[in-house]
């Protein structure tokens, strides 16, 4: 099914004024039982928070690396629909193209909702990438094979980067730009750190 929907993926430019960001991430409550799913939706691009929802379901997917959007999407899908108005944009706490069949949690949600979306990972899944410089904004490509499948960008200097991926609607410099833009004092996206509080609550 990844191998499918990936080629319905567009990874070029296609989106419009970027006034709601929001933040995507999930938790697990009761031993995993419960999947907890949260949206932080943020005024763009001042940042201030403009609305949250929050979804619980019973967890219906086993833990498997590399398909967790299936584990995971059933209560974002949830939350996302408890929203006043629908995000203009989509920072998802996962993978976008940077996954083996090129569609990781970002990729996934950003198809099934036509939102454009962006995968900003605290941790690489696949690819291999050379040296970050030590610099707010520098970034290297993150390569599988001979492709890019997104870059390994310093959002604040001697700390870790972050993997940013395309996920849907979206192309990788422009990713980058929205996820820098986004990022304020802090290692982590506003947009994550919100929605990272409600989702582990």
């Amino acid at each position: 099914m990844q191998r499918e929907l990936c080629l319905h993926l567009v990874l070029t430019d296609r989106l419009g004024p970027v006034q709601r960001v929001a933040g995507v991430d999930v938790g697990f409550e009761a031993n995993g039982s419960v999947t907890r799913a949260a949206v932080a939706v943020l005024r763009y691009p001042e940042l201030d928070l403009l609305e949250t929802a929050i979804a619980r379901r019973p967890t219906e997917f086993p833990y498997v690396p590399g398909l967790l959007s299936f584990r995971e999407l059933p209560a974002v899908l949830e939350a996302i629909d408890r929203l006043r108005e629908p995000p203009d944009l989509l920072l998802c706490d996962g993978q976008g193209i940077a996954h083996p069949r090129r569609l990781g949690i970002a990729s996934h949600l950003g198809l099934l909702v036509d939102i454009p979306s962006i995968g900003v990972a605290k941790t690489r899944l696949c690819g291999s990438h050379g040296a970050v410089p030590d610099q707010r904004g520098a970034w290297t490509p993150l390569r599988a094979d001979s492709e890019i499948i997104g870059a390994v960008l310093r959002t604040r200097p001697s700390v870790k980067p972050l993997y940013v991926s395309p996920g849907h609607r979206i192309g990788l410099e422009t990713a980058i730009g929205y996820v820098m833009r986004c990022c304020t004092r802090y290692r982590l996206p506003e947009t994550t750190r919100h929605a990272h509080r409600l989702a582990s609550g």
